[in-house]
């Protein structure tokens, strides 16, 4: 028994050599994994937040939001080249804070994995019934199409899901270049962007002709569109994930995540900026399901705009596509250390991809969706189910945070000879503005009744997930890459203690 009441058990050689991996990916493919899994909430989700804070309040909460993705890339650039184990955050958790520290950490990126899939897929298909003019209750067979579609092309092999990769990311930045090409000539910043207003009653309101403040709802309102911020560039932080299956993770990690997240800022800058500054305006927009299609149809009208809303599906896809890889490694890595059922961790004989893993974690999504679907009524419209999976897959995300944040500062304390071939350039200080601002955009979901919903389908999750480790998970641990590397680290840390 090791410390914390966990134990491992022996297993042969054949049950490594039935969970194998196979390495690819370079510095381009590290580059497009980062920027795909995120460019989605470029084309959808961000939107919602401009009712919260109006142009301005939402644009200043993209700029904290920025700030932590900022420093926690950093973060992630560092512990992924010093520990490049799929793992990713649980691995960090792991080395710094022991099994259930491990486990709590892998299981808020659990719910981040499996869920924004989800809400990427329901995006998408409202896409297509807007471009396609199918009736609302077609959206679950778009769902199911999605998954059987994407999961079966990450089944056949890395090197197909890399080339995939590639090639979506960059289709989906050359629609979204597009559309800012088209959108300068006929922004207008001040009548479009600057509609919302507050009302007698602290409501937002529509100004027809624009005009309005850049802080209708003043500091509040722009802390309150934190959460949807955070869509700008949720799931960059999945690049660890990738790391058995790179060519050279200590070198090529902290290069593709880094130049990742400068991409995603420009991107979200200018997306942000235009979107907003053509018709329909702000206040619209942010109700809209489809704010891309919305600014096409600005810029070209309603029949060339279908056509291009089909090309700007490619983002969505991208997003997809790349999460659903994220989530198959996830489920995979904790599987294989024994924390979940170990036989999700089982790799295609000749793909050598994580088949099982990715295949529950997407039935688990549809199998939530399909509750949401017909439990909140279907009359309800997809976008309570995108508002609440969204809301479940943030809070997830800040969680898991908050857990890279403190594991970033406890082994830059505690492993200081860790060898490290990237530092953060802002250290333990940039870890701790990470640590601050995920808490403020937690704290804004809570304040939100809209998001505690969400937050309390997180607390179920957990609660779901804690019994299953308590009883049955903890005593059944496997000595994978991420254990034995954390297990040798404590063993050599108790012998420096003793002497």
């Amino acid at each position: 028994m090791s410390e914390t009441g966990t134990g491992y058990r022996s297993v042969d050689k054949d049950y490594f050599d039935r969970r194998g991996l196979r390495r690819y990916a370079g510095v381009a493919s590290l580059w497009a994994l980062g920027v795909g899994a995120v460019i989605s909430g470029h084309y959808s989700g961000w939107n919602l937040g401009l009712l919260a804070g109006g142009w301005g309040g939402f644009a200043l909460a993209a700029v904290i939001v920025a700030v932590m993705y900022l420093c926690l890339v950093f973060c992630i650039a560092e512990m992924g080249a010093a520990l490049p184990h799929t793992g990713g955050a649980y691995s960090f958790a792991r080395a710094s804070m022991g099994p259930w520290g491990g486990f709590i950490t892998g299981l808020c990126e659990n719910v981040e994995y499996v869920l924004t899939p989800a809400v990427v897929v329901s995006f998408l298909a409202t896409y297509l019934a807007a471009v396609l003019e199918t009736p609302p209750a077609w959206l679950p067979l778009y769902w199911v199409a999605g998954y059987a579609l994407f999961v079966g092309l990450n089944v056949l092999g890395v090197e197909l899901s890399f080339k995939v990769t590639v090639v979506v990311t960059l289709a989906a930045l050359a629609c979204l270049a597009m559309f800012w090409i088209a959108a300068l000539p006929v922004a207008d910043f001040g009548r479009f962007a600057l509609n919302i207003d507050a009302g007698a009653d602290g409501k937002p309101v529509e100004l027809p002709d624009g005009g309005g403040p850049l802080l209708p709802f003043g500091l509040h309102g722009a802390l309150a569109a934190l959460p949807f911020a955070v869509w700008l560039f949720l799931a960059i932080e999945q690049l660890p994930l990738a790391a058995e299956e790179s060519m050279d993770p200590r070198r090529d990690m902290p290069r593709g995540i880094i130049a990742a997240f400068l991409t995603l800022l420009v991107s979200a800058a200018l997306t942000v900026w235009l979107n907003a500054s053509v018709g329909p305006g702000s206040y619209r927009l942010a109700t809209s399901g489809e704010p891309l299609l919305d600014g096409f149809r600005a810029a070209f009208g309603e029949g060339l705009a279908k056509a291009l809303a089909l090309v700007a599906c490619v983002g969505l896809i991208a997003s997809f596509h790349t999460i659903l890889f994220a989530k198959g490694r996830q489920i995979y890595s904790l599987s294989r250390a024994g924390y979940f059922p170990r036989f999700l961790s089982i790799t295609h004989p000749r793909h050598k991809t994580p088949y099982v893993a990715l295949f529950a974690g997407s039935v688990v999504a549809l199998a939530i969706m399909f509750a949401l679907w017909f439990g909140m009524g279907a009359e309800q419209g997809a976008a309570a189910i995108q508002g609440m999976l969204l809301n479940m897959a943030v809070a997830g995300a800040m969680l898991s945070y908050l857990a890279q944040a403190v594991s970033f500062i406890v082994l830059r304390l505690n492993r200081p000879v860790l060898v490290r071939p990237y530092r953060s350039p802002l250290g333990i200080a940039g870890a701790a503005v990470t640590l601050a601002l995920a808490l403020l955009t937690l704290a804004y979901q809570l304040l939100d009744p809209v998001f505690v919903a969400g937050v309390l389908g997180v607390g179920v999750w957990f609660a779901v997930g804690i019994v299953w480790f308590a009883a049955v998970g903890r005593h059944r641990l496997v000595l994978s890459p991420e254990e034995a590397f954390a297990r040798q680290a404590a063993l050599k840390a108790e012998s420096s203690a003793a002497v």
